[in-house]
């Protein structure tokens, strides 16, 4: 495995790979590395011959009063794990390299980008796309790998793809989820012991929500949504954000359960923000 912290040694290392006829599969991540950033790169290691990891905490995509400088970041304990995982490079540039002083662009898909996540995150999505679109013209992957959990962002990456005629694929795994079902996240770690035990109760109410589609109890969202609220609710310490049922293309609001349909949430616990979904 080798450490890499410019543009030119990655495209180097990459330009060096595909003249050997190495396919390259490519794992954006912000470092902190947990199981569900793991299952990515083994999924990556599987279907790909050459594997890139990029550890970079984007500046970009954390909004005013948001974490950014508290965000873990443990390079060492994160390149121990890569190691493990043979990954063939890992690009840990500088703020710096990614964004020199001079820059000005930056990429955004609106229409997806103003609901959900988008309306208590202005500026968010603008952010991800920009780097994202940097990152693929860094490293230029056949496959690139994004989770599930973050859902509106791997639907905006993939639009955003298409969009812009990338000739790389967007795959999107499943979410890695602890023994209680809270969803892997590089932020469960400023969960107090009594938040953490409270946590799960975001998956609860999607499950029961789930549960109650499977049994045909519910089939209109905005009964299914109240229905996901009122038991939610019921938890003292966990203020919801949002709660909605949404087309998994469009991410605009159905009126009824079909397949395609997404269930997203959003608590916060804490000071911790805690994201989950179903997909139907």
């Amino acid at each position: 495995m080798k450490l890499v912290k410019t543009i030119q040694e990655v495209r180097e290392e990459v330009k060096k790979a595909r003249g050997s006829g190495k396919v390259v599969g490519f794992v954006p991540t912000m470092g902190a590395l947990h199981q569900g950033h793991l299952s990515l790169v083994k999924r990556a290691r599987n279907e790909c011959s050459f594997v890139v990891v990029s550890i970079f905490v984007n500046p970009t995509q954390f909004g005013p009063g948001e974490d950014f400088a508290r965000y873990p970041r443990q390079l060492s304990a994160d390149l121990t794990l890569l190691e493990k995982e043979r990954v063939e490079i890992v690009f840990a540039p500088s703020t710096e390299e990614m964004y020199p002083a001079d820059s000005s662009t930056v990429v955004e898909v609106p229409k997806l980008s103003k609901v959900l996540e988008g309306k208590f995150r202005p500026g968010h999505f603008r952010g991800v796309c920009t780097v994202v679109v940097k990152l693929f013209n860094i490293v230029q992957p056949d496959f690139a790998y994004f989770g599930w959990k973050d859902a509106q962002q791997l639907i905006i990456i993939k639009q955003m793809v298409r969009d812009l005629n990338f000739p790389l694929t967007v795959v999107g795994c499943p979410t890695v989820r602890e023994a209680d079902g809270l969803a892997a996240s590089s932020r469960n770690v400023y969960l107090s012991e009594r938040q953490r035990a409270l946590a799960p109760v975001l998956y609860q109410t999607l499950k029961l929500m789930e549960a109650m589609v499977k049994a045909k109890k519910i089939t209109e969202t905005r009964k299914l949504v109240r229905a996901g609220r009122q038991f939610l609710m019921r938890h003292s310490g966990l203020q919801l954000q949002y709660l909605k049922a949404v087309d998994s293309r469009t991410l605009q609001p159905v009126p009824r359960v079909k397949p395609g349909v997404l269930v997203a949430a959003a608590v916060k616990v804490g000071r911790v923000r805690l994201i989950d979904n179903i997909l139907f």
